[in-house]
């Protein structure tokens, strides 16, 4: 089997994660990942944006939390010390399906660097308040984006979960 089609079948969704962070270095492969994801007519219209600074990623998850209707204090990111935020030009058809396989090549790459991953969702709720607005124009991005979700990255604390046996009846053949 291949080292690809064999990280697709052991990825899995971590919900703790150790609090050392990872290295940059490690980071930007993870990120390059993400940027070679298929794209609709090859436009590349999905940005990223890496949270490693504490205040703000304890203040992103503080709204997430929010959003999701949780008590306050439950961490919806699980711990996880850094984030890639997804986003996709507002305006572009695709842009949902493009950040989708940009979250997608994030969390395989990180598998196969030996860093946990999960999806979060809600960072199209948190883009759409003045907020997630303001934080777009300090970073200096100008255009309109919609937020896709966040990958959680960290090291597994504890064991990795297994894959759960697949449901039969999913596939239909014509020949």
């Amino acid at each position: 089997m291949s080292d690809v089609l064999k990280a697709m079948e052991e990825r899995r969704s971590i919900r703790k994660y150790k609090a050392d962070m990872v290295p940059q270095e490690i980071i930007d492969k993870i990120i390059e990942a993400g940027l070679y994801a298929a794209s609709g007519k090859g436009t590349q219209n999905t940005i990223i944006i890496q949270v490693t600074n504490k205040e703000l990623r304890d203040k992103i998850s503080e709204m997430n939390c929010k959003i999701g209707g949780w008590e306050e204090g439950f961490d919806p990111f699980y711990g996880a010390p850094a984030m890639l935020i997804v986003l996709a030009k507002k305006d572009w058809p695709t842009g949902i399906y493009d950040g989708s396989l940009v979250m997608g090549n994030l969390m395989l790459a990180a598998h196969d660097l030996g860093i946990g991953s999960c999806w979060i969702h809600r960072a199209k709720e948190e883009f759409e308040t003045e907020w997630g607005k303001e934080l777009l124009k300090s970073l200096g991005i100008k255009e309109e984006y919609v937020g896709i979700g966040h990958c959680a990255l960290g090291y597994v604390e504890g064991d990795e979960p297994k894959a759960a046996p697949r449901k039969e009846n999913r596939v239909y053949y014509v020949k």
